[in-house]
C-alpha cells in the first residue's frame, strides 16, 4: 500500500463519525476522540497479552473488555453519528477501566500505576466536551484516585508480576499516556490553527486588515473621518436583463468571474473594496491607510476594470459593458452591525460618486469636478459640461479616457 493510500485510509477511519454539516469545532472534537479511542484500543493488546501470559486472567479481561466495548462504540458512532453517546461511552471507559485494572492487580505499585491512563479522559475531555463539559470527568478522575489511595493497602496481589515487567509497564504507562495526550493535543492544535487561518482569511475578505485587528482587540464602535479619499462606483450595464433570461447558476458564475477580476485589480493597486450590491461594485482609495495618490490609483483601476470586462465579455461569450462613477472628498467610514458586520462609507462624497455612475454613459468613466482637478495633469478627459444630477442640481462632469502619456488599448 502506498503512503498516499494509507493516509487516505487513516483519514477515513478517524472521520467515521463526521457529518458534512458538522462545524469545524465539532469535526475536530469527533476526530480527536476517535483517534484517542483507536490508539488506546490498539495499545490494549499489550496488556491483554502480557497479563494472559502471567496467568492474570481477570486483569487481562479488563483491557480486553475495553477493546470490545470501544470497537462497538466506534461502529455505532459510524452508523448513527451520535457524538454525545460516543463521547460519554468512551470517556466513561477511559476513566473507569484503568482503575479497575489497577485494583485487580493489587494497587499502584503492582499495576505500575496503570490508572494514569484515566488522565487521557480527564484532559481529553477539554477537547472532546469543552471546558465546562470536562469538569465532571476531571472530578471523576480525582475521586477515583482518592478512592485508590484509600483502597491501596487492602488490595490483594492477584499475581506476582516480575520486577522487570513491572518497571517496563511503568515506562509504558508513562510513555503511552504522554504519547496519546501529545498526539491528541497535536491534532487539536493543528486543527485549531487551520481553522484560525481560515477564519482570519474570511475576516480579511470582509474587513480591512487594520480594522479587523481593532475588532479583535475588542474595540466597540469603530468610526473614522477621512478628509480626502476617492470613491468609485461601478455597475454592470444591462446585467438585470441578462439575469432574467439566464439560468441562476450561470448568472452567479458570470458575476463571480467579473467581480473576482475586479478584486484582483483592487488588491494590486492597494485599494479597499468596500462591498458589492447586486451587480454594483464599490471601492475606495485613501483609507483606512491614507495615501496621497488615491485619485490616480482609482483612475488606473477604473481603466483596467474597463479592459478586464471587455476581455471577460469576449471570453464568456456575452455582451456586457460597465458604467463607472468617481468622486473625491471627505467621508466617514466605520463598522456597523453585531452579527453580520460590514465596513462601510457615508457622506456626500459617496452620494456624488454614486450619481456620477448612475448619470454616466455605458462603457464610460464619469468623474466629478473634484476628481478631475486632482487628475487633469496625468489623465485625458472629455468634458461633459453641466449635467442634471438627481438631488444635486447641475454638476460639472468629465469622462476619463486614459492616461495622458499612453493610449488605452
Amino acid at each position: 500500500m502506498t503512503a498516499g493510500r494509507a493516509a487516505t485510509l487513516i483519514h477515513r477511519l478517524v472521520s467515521v463519525g463526521a457529518a458534512p454539516a458538522d462545524s469545524d469545532d465539532l469535526r475536530t472534537q469527533k476526530v480527536s476522540l476517535t483517534i484517542s479511542a483507536l490508539l488506546i484500543t490498539a495499545l490494549a493488546v499489550i496488556w491483554v497479552g502480557t497479563y494472559l501470559a502471567l496467568g492474570a486472567v481477570l486483569s487481562a479481561a479488563i483491557p480486553f473488555a475495553y477493546q470490545v466495548l470501544s470497537i462497538v462504540s466506534i461502529v455505532l458512532f459510524a452508523r448513527f453519528k451520535s457524538y454525545p453517546l460516543f463521547r460519554t461511552s468512551q470517556l466513561g471507559l477511559m476513566t473507569l477501566l484503568p482503575f479497575l485494572l489497577q485494583w485487580s492487580l493489587g494497587g499502584y505499585v503492582a499495576s505500575s500505576a496503570v490508572s494514569l491512563w484515566a488522565l487521557v479522559a480527564a484532559f481529553g475531555a477539554l477537547v472532546f466536551a469543552g471546558a465546562r463539559g470536562a469538569i465532571p470527568w476531571y472530578v471523576a478522575f480525582v475521586g477515583l484516585t482518592a478512592a485508590s489511595a484509600i483502597l491501596d493497602p487492602f488490595l490483594p496481589r492477584a499475581v506476582l508480576i516480575p520486577e522487570g515487567v513491572r518497571i517496563a509497564f511503568f515506562v509504558l504507562n508513562i510513555t503511552g499516556v504522554s504519547l496519546t495526550a501529545y498526539l491528541l493535543l497535536q491534532y487539536f492544535v493543528r486543527a485549531r490553527d487551520a481553522a484560525f487561518v481560515q477564519s482570519e482569511r474570511l475576516l480579511l475578505n470582509v474587513l480591512p486588515k487594520t480594522i479587523a485587528e481593532r475588532l479583535k482587540r475588542g474595540e466597540g464602535t469603530i468610526a473614522e473621518a477621512y478628509d480626502d479619499v476617492t470613491v468609485l462606483f461601478a455597475d454592470v450595464v444591462n446585467f438585470t436583463s441578462f439575469a432574467e433570461r439566464t439560468a441562476p447558476r450561470r448568472v452567479v458564475e458570470v458575476l463571480d468571474e467579473i467581480f473576482s477580476a475586479f478584486d484582483a485589480l483592487a488588491l494590486r493597486h492597494g485599494l479597499e473594496k468596500i462591498k458589492t450590491i447586486g451587480d454594483a461594485y464599490l471601492v475606495v482609495g485613501g483609507l483606512p491607510e491614507p495615501r496621497p495618490d488615491h485619485a490616480e490609483a482609482i483612475a488606473d483601476l477604473a481603466l483596467e476594470m474597463q479592459a478586464a470586462l471587455s476581455r471577460l465579455s469576449e471570453a464568456l461569450g456575452i455582451d456586457l459593458a460597465i458604467r463607472i462613477g468617481i468622486n473625491s472628498g471627505p467621508v466617514i467610514a466605520g463598522v456597523i452591525g453585531r452579527h453580520k458586520f460590514i465596513y462601510d462609507l457615508w457622506g456626500d462624497t459617496v452620494n456624488v460618486a454614486s450619481r456620477m455612475e448612475s448619470h454616466g454613459v455605458a462603457g464610460g468613466i464619469q468623474v466629478s469636478e473634484a476628481t478631475y482637478q486632482r487628475l487633469r495633469g496625468a489623465f485625458r478627459f472629455e468634458p461633459r459640461g453641466l449635467i442634471e444630477v438627481k438631488g444635486k442640481g447641475r454638476l460639472r462632469a468629465y469622462l476619463l479616457t486614459g492616461r495622458a502619456s499612453a493610449q488605452v488599448a
